[in-house]
């Protein structure tokens, strides 16, 4: 079930108010690594901040037209809308969140703003949760949302690993897998949401995605790449980083 936004605001407010609080992504859609699509302006409204999309495995930020049409929609302007643009055929740990890391400060830099919003799909999980738990940024992100992410690997990973470096970071019992879950899976102030399938055909098994403290929601029976373009999906993702 989504917080509500009168839970949500009060615990935005608790972590405003706390400095020790606030010092404390198999298969997509195919196509070549894109370019980050981010575009200049003024600083977003005061009670929302920037959102990051992070796309999966061999896709691009192409993927994330539909889902940033309906935050425009929702008021959200170009200016606070930003998707990032990689190579998965690089590391999670050694090469990929370092230069994730890089992007957030631009975008932090840009609009003036303190925190980020991240929505990641698949692969893209991985990527920016390594960012959270092992490269610093727990205190750069507010919420953190996955769709179908390989949270825990998934055993379709075996079929490219033996070409693929993302592919080998998504088998389960990799050095990424294992460096993700020890400890506490959702460390932090951040806000966590997964947003998993039962139908989901590239993660295995299911419950891969779901993490320890975060609001994990069934979205019903949707394929892999549905979610990306799920009415239902876009709205929850919305309402949770609203």
């Amino acid at each position: 079930m989504l917080r509500s936004p009168l839970r949500k605001a009060a615990r935005k407010l608790s972590r405003r108010a706390s400095p020790l609080l606030a010092a404390a992504a198999l298969l997509g859609l195919t196509g070549p690594a894109g370019a980050a699509q981010a575009a200049p302006g003024p600083t977003p409204a005061a009670d929302r901040n920037p959102v990051i999309f992070v796309h999966g495995y061999n896709a691009d930020p192409g993927v994330w037209g539909g889902l940033r049409a309906d935050f425009t929609a929702a008021g959200y302007t170009d200016a606070e809308l930003f998707s990032w643009g990689y190579d998965t055929a690089l590391s999670v740990n050694e090469t990929l969140s370092g230069r994730f890391a890089a992007y957030v400060d631009e975008v932090r830099t840009r609009t003036g703003a303190g925190q980020v919003d991240i929505v990641a799909h698949s692969f893209g999980s991985l990527v920016t949760r390594w960012y959270i738990k092992h490269g610093g940024g727990a205190g750069a992100v507010d919420d953190w949302v996955s769709l179908a992410g390989p949270n825990h690997g998934t055993s379709t990973a075996w079929a490219c690993a033996l070409w693929s470096q993302a592919c080998r970071d998504m088998t389960p019992g990799s050095y990424v897998q294992d460096g993700l879950a020890e400890g506490d899976e959702t460390p932090g102030a951040v806000s966590y949401a997964t947003f998993w399938s039962n139908c989901d055909e590239v993660i295995n098994p299911d419950s891969s995605v779901p993490l320890t403290g975060a609001t994990n929601v069934a979205s019903g029976c949707l394929a892999h790449n549905d979610f990306l373009g799920d009415d239902a999906v876009s709205a929850g993702v919305r309402d949770f980083v609203r």
